[in-house]
């Protein structure tokens, strides 16, 4: 059964949260509330708790994982920004987007999707997320709380509690999370596309609402 710690959205117990980074460094999966929905997360170099990712969301190895950062410093680690898309991600950042970018070398191969070499990258606008990112001193490898089948992430810590418990190690209850996930914009080779329309405004990468492409 996972632990279940109770959060304060605005303000993180900072000794919840270190128990929390310590559970991810030794290879926990934790749900864990963001500023678009719940999403799974576990240490970026663990491929043990990714693979209980994968097979809890019954994902193949085609699925674009997300690494979530805390700033944009952090990002260029793992990502190639030239210039102007570094503009535009600053003017966008941190909020409900993923990114989908070309990969540097720093990205473990297991987490890029394996035609293109990319991998997708956010940084969202969330306390509870800001103060793990903050304390675990790298990016959390991220994924939605999806489940396989329904059309909703999961939004309800208890719930996920329930259903979820004996799969986790950890639920962070930081309260109700949007139902909505990121908008996916694709900067990938310089070229900007919104891939799908979800909580952020793809007005700023030439997107609309009137054509979302779920």
């Amino acid at each position: 059964m996972s632990q279940f710690f109770s959060i304060h959205p605005d303000n993180p117990q900072a000794r919840l949260i270190r128990q929390a980074v310590d559970i991810i460094r030794a290879g926990g999966v934790i749900a864990y509330p963001t500023d678009s929905a719940y999403a799974l997360g576990c240490h970026l170099g663990d491929k043990n708790a990714l693979e209980r990712i994968r097979r809890l969301r019954q994902l193949d190895d085609k699925h674009n994982f997300t690494l979530v950062c805390r700033d944009l410093s952090e990002l260029g680690v793992y990502a190639k920004v030239d210039n102007v898309m570094f503009r535009l991600l600053k003017a966008n950042t941190p909020g409900p987007y993923t990114f989908i970018l070309n990969a540097t070398s720093e990205v473990p191969r297991r987490l890029l999707h394996p035609k293109r070499r990319t991998i997708g990258l956010r940084i969202p606008d969330h306390n509870i997320t800001l103060a793990l990112l903050e304390a675990l001193g790298e990016p959390l490898m991220s994924v939605t709380l999806m489940m396989p089948g329904e059309d909703l992430p999961l939004n309800d810590p208890q719930e996920i509690n329930e259903r979820l418990g004996k799969q986790l190690d950890l639920v962070i209850d930081g309260g109700a999370c949007n139902l909505e996930p990121t908008t996916v914009v694709s900067l990938e080779n310089d070229e900007v596309e919104v891939l799908r329309v979800g909580l952020g405004d793809p007005e700023p990468f030439g997107g609309t609402r009137d054509n979302e492409q779920f």
